[in-house]
């Protein structure tokens, strides 16, 4: 059984409501569950369906295994709507790979290259994605990503090399608007104040919602906040005022994990097994993944 809806409607849905979608990253079965079983609670909440994104690097999938994750998906889509994203992938081949897996979407990460070597890799992977989409029923999503903001989801002693927040390092809306149309991506992840990771001091900067406003206006398509780990409820729910459908939480999940699986073991050096120690790092996450949840759909 597959769910009522794709996801490309599931946004549409969530931002005409004005709400967003979690997209959460995983690098293992745990961080699976917490997500499954975060959204399951927060539907409960809200009396209505709450789709998740499942999010994996190119790292975390080589970890996890391309088939795997993809099974593990397959599970729970009778249960709950929970959608797989390729997040950050580098190359036309490993979107094709991904793509020929059987994921709902993916993005080409050309925010590092020049602007004509973006349009033109992207636009490759927009192509290949919309014939399979047209080949076999699917609906898939490919997403574009021009404004580097960093590539490491991790805490940061200072900003990043080449991040910013000042006007130099976020992106143009003229120029996000021919790449749109260069490219036909179908979503669009901006630099707009925004940044992987944490940083170990001091709050990050506050985004941009202007420049959210103002290209979601210009491109006509969801945006795409990645970087939402640390940024505020006020921001975040701004963010999604003004044009984003999908946030992405990544460096949050992996504190949470890391602090709850240390403080288990320092409380219970004798431990050995696995299950157990794992299961407090599996409800941190948990807890963080239905916080946002709560967040993304306003019902805090």
């Amino acid at each position: 059984m597959q769910p009522k809806k794709t996801l490309r409607e599931y946004v549409a849905d969530a931002m005409a409501r004005k709400v967003a979608v979690g997209h959460f990253n995983i690098s293992n079965v745990e961080g699976f569950w917490a997500v499954v079983r975060a959204a399951q609670e927060v539907s409960k909440k809200a009396e209505r369906e709450i789709p998740v994104i499942i999010g994996v690097s190119e790292g975390e999938r080589d970890f996890i295994g391309v088939a795997q994750v993809r099974a593990l998906v397959d599970t729970v889509k009778d249960k709950q709507p929970v959608f797989l994203n390729a997040d950050h992938t580098y190359s036309f081949d490993r979107v094709k790979e991904v793509i020929d897996a059987g994921f709902d979407s993916a993005i080409f990460d050309g925010a590092a290259i020049s602007y004509d070597e973006n349009v033109k890799i992207t636009k490759q992977c927009v192509d290949y994605a919309h014939e399979i989409s047209k080949k076999t029923g699917r609906d898939i999503i490919l997403e574009a990503e021009m404004g580097f903001i960093g590539k490491s989801s991790e805490v940061h002693d200072s900003l990043p090399e080449g991040v910013g927040f000042t006007e130099e390092y976020l992106t143009k809306v003229d120029v996000a608007k021919a790449f749109i149309a260069a490219t036909g991506a179908d979503m669009f992840a901006p630099a707009i104040g925004n940044m992987h990771g944490l940083l170990k001091s001091g709050p990050k900067p506050a985004l941009n919602i202007q420049r959210i406003a103002d290209i979601s206006k210009a491109v006509g398509i969801p945006l795409v906040l990645h970087g939402g780990s640390g940024d505020s409820e006020s921001d975040l729910m701004k963010a999604i005022d003004s044009g984003i459908g999908i946030v992405h939480i990544n460096t949050e999940l992996r504190v949470a994990y890391r602090n709850a699986l240390k403080l288990f073991l320092q409380d219970n050096p004798d431990e050995v097994a696995p299950y157990k120690f794992s299961k407090p790092a599996l409800q941190a996450m948990q807890a963080v993944v239905e916080k946002k949840l709560s967040i993304f759909n306003k019902l805090v």
